[in-house]
């Protein structure tokens, strides 16, 4: 979340000149604002879902009739800057979107409304530096709304959790291309969790991605590389090498014209 996965700790790690698992400041702090995620990744070509985003200054404009005309009757509100699900909702009314919006900016100064897809939810793991690798793509099958905070980390019978997920190869082929592509887009480094959404008529929409994925015994990254092939102490492993093999690069450049 904020501080820990936005480029902040990051920048600190390298001023101390010391190694660190995961993106740089400038991937960490773009995949933590949603908004800007999401315009990196158009910018790119991959789909986005249709969204909105306000500022603190500019949220009191923002109107549920006039974006539910736009992108649809069923929204998300979310912290533009915020990690696992905190502060996020799905709204159906004005009386619902009022709240969330004031919900959401209890825990960042700007916020994003976007459409609610329909679709499956789909993971990819992605693991590498200049030549990352995609895994096997996984599924969370929700009972809840939405993937929220309670969820993810608190509610283990709230989702089930299907790897590998039961898709054509072709889907997952296109799948993992996709998050190899947003990794790229996003200036990713070390390991992030792309998650999409696969529409009933195929289309392949990226939803976030997530610098540094939950590692919990009931996440999703962990078991995509097993399910890839690969134990936990190995994953471990070749992140703490990659964190390594990046610092010694960077070491190489040149930081002075003397």
């Amino acid at each position: 979340g904020t501080l820990g996965e936005d480029g902040s700790l990051q920048g600190m790690l390298r001023l101390a000149n010391l190694p660190f698992v995961g993106s740089d400041v400038l991937g960490s702090a773009l995949c933590m604002d949603k908004a800007m995620t999401k315009r990196v990744l158009q910018a790119a070509g991959l789909a986005v879902a249709p969204f909105e985003s306000y500022t603190r200054a500019t949220a009191a404009r923002a109107r549920y009739a006039e974006l539910a005309a736009r992108l649809g009757p069923v929204l998300f509100v979310k912290p533009a800057n915020m990690g696992s699900s905190v502060g996020v909702s799905k709204v159906r009314n004005e009386a619902e979107f009022t709240q969330a919006m004031a919900l959401a900016l209890q825990f960042d100064h700007k916020v994003l409304v976007e459409q609610a897809i329909v679709g499956r939810e789909i993971e990819c793991a992605v693991l590498g530096n200049d030549d990352p690798q995609a895994s096997a793509c996984g599924e969370i099958v929700l009972r809840d709304e939405f993937y929220s905070y309670d969820t993810k980390y608190i509610d283990e019978d709230g989702a089930a959790v299907v790897v590998p997920a039961d898709i054509s190869a072709e889907a997952s082929e296109t799948i993992r291309g996709v998050a190899l592509d947003a990794f790229r887009a996003l200036e990713c480094a070390g390991l992030a969790r792309v998650d999409v959404f696969l529409t009933p008529d195929g289309q392949v929409i990226v939803n976030e991605v997530n610098t540094l994925p939950g590692f919990t015994r009931i996440s999703m990254y962990p078991k995509l590389w097993q399910a890839s092939g690969m134990s936990y102490p190995e994953l471990v492993t070749r992140l703490i090498e990659l964190a390594r093999e990046r610092h010694a690069r960077d070491a190489m450049l040149k930081t002075s014209i003397r």
